[in-house]
């Protein structure tokens, strides 16, 4: 058996493995999760990974223009293979090839794995990306293929014309396997027809943090171990912010207003210290890659010298994670935290995944993010969900979250085991589409 892996998650090399930690964390789990249901399958994928990646897991990268390749011509060829797709259909015949048609005939199962981005997100990636993502979805449901779209939190849709053929790409998927209900409510308002679809959990559920011997080194010098006050870990991005867009630097300090308050707070209400971290990373491209700091940390740094400018907390009490650390790595130190506080959603994974007690803080501008949403219900957290536009209602959500941190932690140790089952199950869905 043959599966092709592809969809709006088809990035530049490294950017999957070792930019935002997130899309790493649901990445290895898909993967992993496809080799458990289709465990003698070969598994190609227009994402590109790296040689080490690709051997470990057993997958083989394809071209990345096979899907986009962010050239003038890559919405002429998809138009190009839905067209050939478009007379398949009709009457049986290929009258041509190309290598992205190729590698789909030669393909038992095609798996759109798009996340977030299947909708307008994916046009702030590239110019006609999201029209161009639909066409390469329907050229193997035109071509007769099983097809699935995975781990799916399907975005708005801004254009009409373009939100019309989206509905009849969503409804020829043989399975839609979300990832959390909240996106079905608003596909149903939408008026998309949403009968192929059913919801799960995050893969990112599934993935493992490094062991506590490797570890041991890293917790004693971020001073993870034998504290003196208990630690709750914060992490702040650019979505967080209350005034757009995300990527905006510098910025002034009176931004981070709503966070110096609720940092504060903690520190002096709850007698813990802050430590502020990234989620994110950077790296710079072989031949001398390494990893380096994201997006976020520069803002961590500044939320840590702005809270220490104004004085009103010990110094000591509020620092920062300095050292770059991989998915692996990050997602342990979360689980040593007595508590979390973060703007990634997928932080807020690596936390309650460790039955650590978490409030998680929405988007502060732009639209509602409605997958946080959905992935606090099915946790069944969702009364620490905040928006970072109401400081006092973040500090008492903080608060109620401290006090009742016995009893989370017990929750989270019996729920998150059947969240991870409903991870699975995702997969286990796809394997009765195909077998």
């Amino acid at each position: 058996m043959r599966i092709l892996v592809t969809g709006q998650c088809t990035l530049h090399w490294g950017r999957l493995e070792n930019g935002n930690i997130g899309n790493y964390y649901i990445v290895e789990t898909t993967f992993r999760e496809l080799h458990r249901v289709f465990p003698n399958a070969e598994i190609v994928t227009t994402f590109q990974m790296t040689d080490e990646f690709q051997k470990r897991e057993e997958v083989t990268s394809l071209p990345m223009e096979l899907f986009y390749s962010w050239s003038e011509d890559d919405l002429e060829k998809a138009l190009l293979e839905f067209g050939i797709a478009q007379l398949f259909n009709k009457t049986g015949k290929l009258v041509h090839r190309t290598p992205y048609i190729d590698e789909v005939m030669k393909s038992h199962l095609v798996v759109d794995f798009s996340g977030e981005m299947w909708g307008y997100h994916a046009d702030l990636v590239g110019k006609d990306r999201f029209l161009v993502g639909l066409l390469k979805d329907n050229v193997p449901q035109l071509l007769g293929k099983p097809t699935v779209m995975l781990a799916g939190t399907q975005g708005r849709f801004p254009d009409p014309q373009i939100k019309e053929f989206a509905k009849v790409v969503f409804k020829s998927f043989d399975l839609v396997a979300n990832r959390e209900a909240e996106t079905e409510k608003l596909l149903i308002a939408d008026g998309f027809d949403v009968s192929n679809l059913k919801n799960f959990a995050c893969p990112a559920f599934l993935f493992e943090p490094a062991k506590d011997g490797y570890m041991d080194a890293i917790y004693q010098a971020e001073q993870l171990n034998n504290r003196s006050k208990p630690a709750i870990g914060f992490v702040l991005c650019g979505f967080n912010m209350l005034e757009g867009p995300f990527d905006k630097w510098p910025r002034k300090d009176a931004e981070y207003d709503p966070f110096v308050d609720v940092v504060e707070y903690i520190i002096k209400e709850l007698n813990a210290q802050v430590v502020l971290m990234s989620h994110s990373n950077g790296f710079e491209l072989p031949p001398n890659f390494k990893l380096k700091h994201g997006r976020d940390y520069p803002i961590a740094k500044q939320l840590r010298e702005i809270v220490r400018k104004r004085g009103k907390v010990a110094s000591e009490d509020i620092r920062c994670i300095d050292n770059v650390y991989n998915p692996w790595e990050t997602k342990a130190i979360i689980g040593k935290f007595d508590m979390f506080v973060t703007g990634r959603l997928h932080a807020s994974v690596a936390a309650i995944s460790q039955s650590v007690p978490t409030v998680v803080m929405m988007h502060g501008h732009g639209q509602e993010s409605h997958k946080t949403i959905g992935f606090f219900r099915i946790a069944q957290l969702e009364d620490y969900v905040v928006h970072p536009s109401d400081p006092e209602k973040m500090k008492t959500t903080i608060r109620k979250c401290w006090e009742h941190r016995d009893s989370i932690r017990e929750h989270l140790d019996r729920r998150i085991p059947e969240v991870q089952s409903l991870s699975r199950a995702a997969f286990d869905e796809i394997r009765k589409i195909v077998l």
